[in-house]
């Protein structure tokens, strides 16, 4: 029998029956943190209790879901049992939730057992580890649990520096305004930096292990030069800022490349925006990223050859 099943046995030996089931963990405590994992391990419980027929809430920390249901705002005595889920049983959050919920039934499901003799631990009236417990170590729910469809996978090239043009220079609002749009889009944000080194892990040490990273994403958003060639060269569409009042090398390198993603800073507004991130991502920019990525691989081609070498986009209609 796995946790799931375990958990929904246990509920319903209750004498009175499982009543109102409150789901926390430690994206419930506001010093607490949510991960990818717990949310996760939390949906493959509420998919259990759902199918079960048993209601539930949810418990989320203000500063991860601000509009919805806290610990304040889930008083103990509209619940009959209460559930942690996942991470490890150790700490005072956990103490505190022992303490506030003392009159309900308190379960932990796919926890780490750190101290199995902590108060954490024996506050419980059922424990279901993952980890730590009396028996094996069981798969983290989070493997098992249902998902929705995977949103695009976004690398965001940005640059503060390029002093060279002075108080030309619209990078800050740039990177501001990208920065805020992006954080509202549903994809997975990727920061990328172009700059190579060899003694920084979070760096690429050779422009082959960039384009390896432009090529696995769906969308580059940048305000760099080499984001929108590099992106392009990878076959991969680019949302391109110009960070530069009035228009610059980016600018100039969209116009060679023949690139119609590309919005000046004046312009970075969430309507332009939201356009060229439909047309990138709804197969029109893909489809035009890879004909540049060819025109571009056939250049190569004829520059190894010692043929000359026209522009890539000469001879090319532009895309719309």
């Amino acid at each position: 029998m796995d946790a799931p099943d375990r958990l929904l046995a246990f509920l319903r030996a209750h004498p009175e029956g499982p009543g109102r089931v409150l789901l926390t963990g430690w994206f419930s405590f506001t010093d607490g943190e949510a991960t990818a994992g717990d949310l996760l391990a939390r949906a493959a419980v509420a998919q259990a209790l759902d199918a079960a027929g048993i209601p539930h809430d949810t418990a989320w920390s203000a500063g991860f879901a601000p509009d919805a249901r806290t610990l304040d705002e889930a008083p103990p005595e509209a619940y009959r049992h209460v559930l942690f889920v996942c991470g490890p049983l150790h700490g005072p959050q956990l103490l505190e939730l022992h303490r506030r919920y003392a009159g309900c039934v308190r379960v932990a499901v796919n926890v780490s057992v750190i101290d199995p003799r902590g108060p954490e631990t024996t506050g419980f009236a059922l424990v279901l580890a993952r980890d730590g417990g009396t028996g094996p170590p069981r798969p983290d729910l989070a493997a098992l649990a249902p998902a929705g469809p995977l949103p695009p996978l976004v690398a965001i090239v940005l640059t503060e520096g390029q002093g060279e043009y002075g108080d030309r220079r619209g990078h800050a609002d740039a990177t501001v305004a990208l920065t805020s749009w992006a954080a509202g889009k549903d994809c997975a944000r990727l920061p990328v930096d172009t700059r190579l080194a060899r003694d920084d892990w979070r760096l690429c040490a050779g422009p082959e292990q960039f384009l390896a990273l432009a090529a696995r994403c769906d969308l580059v958003v940048t305000t760099r030069l080499h984001g929108l060639v590099l992106a392009l060269r990878a076959g991969v569409p680019a949302l391109a800022v110009d960070p530069v009042l009035g228009g610059a090398k980016l600018s100039a390198q969209a116009r060679a490349l023949r690139w119609p993603a590309l919005v000046p800073v004046e312009e970075t507004r969430p309507d332009v925006l939201d356009r060229w991130w439909r047309w990138c991502l709804d197969g029109r920019g893909r489809a035009a990223a890879r004909r540049r990525a060819a025109l571009l691989a056939r250049a190569r081609r004829r520059r190894v050859a010692g043929d000359p070498v026209s522009s890539p986009g000469r001879g090319t209609p532009a895309a719309r």
